[in-house]
C-alpha cells in the first residue's frame, strides 16, 4: 500500500505528466524525419513517455540513439538491397510494430524500475542488453545481406540466399558484435550500466541473443505463421536481458 501511494504521489505524477508533453512537442517536431511511419512516432511517442517518466533523460537517449543508429545501419546500402529485394519496406520506415518489436522488453524493464525497493542497477542491465541484442541484430541483418560474401545456415552450415531466415556469414556476425558493443558503450557512456566488466557483459549477451535469434528464425519460426519478425524480435530481447540479469547476478555485479 505504502509503494503504491509512493507511485501515486503529486510529485510522480507531475513527473509522468511532464513527460508525456515533452515526448509530444518532440514527436511533433520530429515526424518529418524519414525514420518512421506516422503511426510508428504516435508510438515512439509513448514509449518515450514511458522511458522519459521511469529512466528520466539517459533511458530516453539511449532509445533514441538506438534508433537512430539502426536506421543508419539500415540504409547502408538501400538501393542495391532494393535492387535485390532484400530491402525494409517502407524506405527504411519502422512501424509500431517495429517499435515494440524493439523495444516492449526495455520499456517494460523500466516501469518495473521505478516501483519502490526494485533491483535498479540489476533492471538496467537487462534494459542495456536488449538494445544491444537489438542493435547488434540490425547490423548484422543489414550489413550481411548487403556485404556477406559466403551466406550460410546457421543450422546446417551449408550455403544459403542472403535474407534467408537463420542465414549468418562472417560479415554480418562482425557487424553484430560491433553493433552490440556499440550500443553498450552508450548505455556506459549515459550511465545506465557502470564499470567495464558490464559493458563486456552486455556486448557479449546482445551478441549471443542475435545468434540465438538466427537460430529461432531457422529451426522455429516457418513453423508457426504467427510467429512474425517482431515477435521475434521481442523474444530475442527477452532472451538478452534474461540472459544478463542471471548473468550479473552470478557474477556478483548487480
Amino acid at each position: 500500500m505504502l509503494d503504491l501511494l509512493i507511485l501515486l504521489s503529486p510529485e510522480r505524477l507531475q513527473h509522468w505528466l511532464a513527460a508525456l508533453a515533452i515526448n509530444a512537442v518532440l514527436i511533433a517536431a520530429a515526424q518529418r524525419l524519414p525514420l518512421l511511419t506516422r503511426a510508428g512516432w504516435v508510438h515512439a511517442g509513448i514509449l518515450g513517455t514511458v522511458l522519459l517518466g521511469s529512466l528520466d533523460w539517459p533511458g530516453w537517449w539511449a532509445v533514441a540513439l538506438y534508433l537512430a543508429l539502426g536506421s543508419l545501419v539500415t540504409r547502408l546500402g538501400y538501393r542495391r538491397k532494393q535492387e535485390q529485394g532484400l530491402a525494409e519496406g517502407r524506405g527504411g520506415r519502422r512501424g509500431p510494430e517495429n517499435v515494440w518489436g524493439s523495444a516492449a522488453t526495455g520499456a517494460a524493464l523500466a516501469l518495473l524500475s521505478v516501483w519502490p525497493m526494485a533491483p535498479v542497477i540489476l533492471l538496467k542491465i537487462g534494459f542495456a542488453a536488449s538494445f544491444a541484442a537489438k542493435l547488434g541484430d540490425t547490423c548484422g541483418s543489414e550489413i550481411g545481406k548487403r556485404w556477406g560474401r559466403h551466406t550460410v545456415s546457421i543450422t546446417t552450415f551449408k550455403p544459403v540466399a542472403p535474407g534467408t531466415e537463420g542465414a549468418i556469414s562472417l560479415e554480418g556476425t562482425a557487424a553484430s558484435a560491433g553493433g552490440s558493443a556499440l550500443m553498450a558503450f552508450v548505455m556506459l557512456q549515459l550511465g545506465l550500466i557502470q564499470g567495464g566488466q558490464t559493458w563486456l557483459l552486455v556486448a557479449l549477451v546482445g551478441l549471443a541473443a542475435t545468434l540465438i535469434e538466427s537460430l529461432i528464425g531457422a529451426t522455429v519460426q516457418d513453423r508457426f505463421p504467427w510467429l512474425s519478425n517482431e515477435l521475434v524480435n521481442a523474444l530475442q530481447t527477452l532472451i538478452a536481458a534474461l540472459l544478463a540479469m542471471g548473468l550479473a547476478v552470478r557474477l556478483a555485479f548487480a
